[in-house]
This record gives structure tokens, sequence and C-alpha cells, in this order.
């Protein structure tokens, strides 16, 4: 399987990698009115996490916001965007922290008797598969972390699991050797995944320029929009900032 060039090297001789991989996602639910999904995953070498957990709170403690304060997109606002913005600067700036977001369209036509067998479960299993395919490697070892969302979370990974080691043929589970959840208060990596998601959901949902007056909140799409083009597809292989559109066949 071809994944994102993680700097391990192929072939004999190899230095295998351990990435930390936190997974987010948005608009999700079935029944949500939403016309999109969006799955999205921050990730970053293990052995690199606390430096970047500590940075990020340095630039709390610069904008005088507690180190216990979570970032989220519901809480974008137009008083706090110097901060916002300043993380998102940071992310584009650090070369060990990439993202890979997946942005699932008219979500609300699908028929899924006719492709799914009558399971949204199973759609929704395509789409993280096909979010997550271009960050996995085989040559690295992964620990995969899904925020916590509701009680079904529990089956939800083990199947992910299965699916993702199985597509691999991870069946030892080496590559994937963890996968769990985790609350979101628990990760600033995690939250710069919600961030973006946040931002991609409110971008392809229309909001940005017809229906919501949060200044803060474009303000946010209108600089990601300066780093990267939220209308169309990054190159299968890019990394700092992965993105793929999804939209059903006709």
């Amino acid at each position: 399987m071809e994944g994102l060039d993680h700097s391990a090297g192929n072939g004999k001789g190899a230095i295998m990698k351990r990435y930390n991989v936190y997974c987010d996602e948005s608009c999700h639910l079935e029944k949500d009115l939403s016309p999109v999904m969006i799955l999205g995953a921050m990730y970053c070498p293990a052995e690199n996490k606390k430096q970047i957990y500590d940075e990020i709170r340095a630039i709390k403690a610069k904008h005088n916001i507690s180190s216990f304060f979570e970032i989220k997109w519901t809480k974008v606002s137009a008083s706090k965007i110097d901060f916002y913005l300043e993380l998102l600067d940071y992310f584009w700036n650090n070369q060990d922290l990439l993202y890979r977001g997946l942005v699932a369209s008219g979500k609300q036509s699908l028929d899924h008797d006719k492709y799914n067998g009558g399971d949204y479960d199973l759609w929704y299993y395509k789409m993280y598969y096909r979010m997550l395919d271009p960050v996995i490697s085989p040559n690295d070892k992964y620990h995969i972390m899904v925020d916590i969302k509701d009680t079904r979370g529990g089956k939800r990974v083990a199947k992910l699991r299965e699916v993702l080691c199985n597509n691999i043929y991870d069946f030892k589970k080496e590559v994937i050797d963890q996968i769990g959840q985790i609350n979101s208060k628990e990760s600033e990596i995690l939250q710069l995944a919600d961030l973006i998601n946040g931002a991609l959901a409110f971008y392809h949902r229309g909001l940005a320029d017809n229906l919501d007056s949060n200044a803060g909140k474009i303000g946010f799409v209108r600089a990601l929009q300066k780093y990267v083009d939220l209308d169309n597809n990054t190159k299968y292989g890019e990394r700092k900032f992965n993105l793929f559109i999804w939209k059903p066949k006709e």
C-alpha cells in the first residue's frame, strides 16, 4: 500500500518510526442534517509529543489563556482570534505536526441500501479507512487515538482497527499496534484536529459566506485558505496538509 513518505526509508535497513495519530470527526451522525462529514487526523512522531504540548501551552500563556483551556472550533470567536491564528501559524511552521482530512460531501443524499447494504456505519468505516490510508506506512508503527464521542465508541474503535489492519495485511497488528479512545481535554494535538476539522465543516457547509456572522470563525477560515486550497484535493502524497474531498458517484 502506498503511503506518505515518513522519512523512515524503505527497504532493508530502514529505521522504523512511531507515530501518534489523533483522530477527530465532525458532523458524523447519520441524521444530523449536515450535508458533509469531516474526518481528520493530526499526527506527529511520538517522541515529539511532549515538546508540542509544551509549545502550545506556551502560546496559551502568551495570550493569558489557562493551560487547561480546551481548544475547540465551537469556541473560536473574534475576541480570541489572535490566539487561534497563532495556533494556525504554529501548526503550519512545525514540521513535526501533520494533518490529513477528508470531506465527505452529499451525506444526506447517499443511497446506503444500494451501496452499503443499508448500513450507514459501513460507509462511515469506508470513509475512515480512506482518511487514514495515506497516513499509514507499513514501515512504521502507529498509536491511533480516537476522540470519545458516544457510548458506542468502544465497538467502533475495535471495528476500525480490524478494517485498517486487514487492508494493509497487518494481521499480527504490528503496524497499528495500539488504537483506543481519548478525551479531547487530554490532548492539545487532538484539539488542533478539532479546530481544523471545524473550519473545514464551516467552509464546506457554506456558513462562512451565508449564515454565520461569527467574525472569528470567518477570519480563521480565510487565514487557512492562505495556506491551502479548501476546494480541491491535494496530491495523494502531500505531507503537511493532506486533503481529500470525497463525492458520491452520480
